[in-house]
């Protein structure tokens, strides 16, 4: 084997893949600015913190007792009502057939 001519081929091969590395980073360049990134930008000053804080508070709604006591009354006639209808509504029971030997 001719060392030399292993030699100029290995250089040859460096530097074909020197000038397709140089065309990837010329097409990676040029293409950085056309492209938006997504999501928040780099050293936005814009925080969830800040969103948080300009939400006002929400209030605690409370139930005064006579709605309470509404609210209660009619979850009591609810469920007697469904209590009712259950023994009307008699679920059917699936007889299981004896399986037939043949002999």
């Amino acid at each position: 084997m001719d060392i030399r001519k292993i030699v100029a081929e290995i250089d040859a091969k460096i530097a074909s893949l020197q000038h397709a590395r140089a065309v990837l980073v010329d097409l990676d360049e040029s293409n950085a600015g056309s492209k938006p990134r997504r999501g928040r930008p780099k050293g936005s000053t814009n925080s969830a913190k800040a969103a948080t804080a300009a939400k006002p508070a929400k209030r605690k709604r409370n139930l005064s007792p006579e709605g309470r006591k509404r609210i209660a009354e009619a979850m009591k006639r609810r469920w007697a009502e469904r209590r009712n209808e259950a023994p009307k509504a008699a679920k059917k029971v699936a007889v299981k057939k004896e399986p037939t030997v043949k002999k």
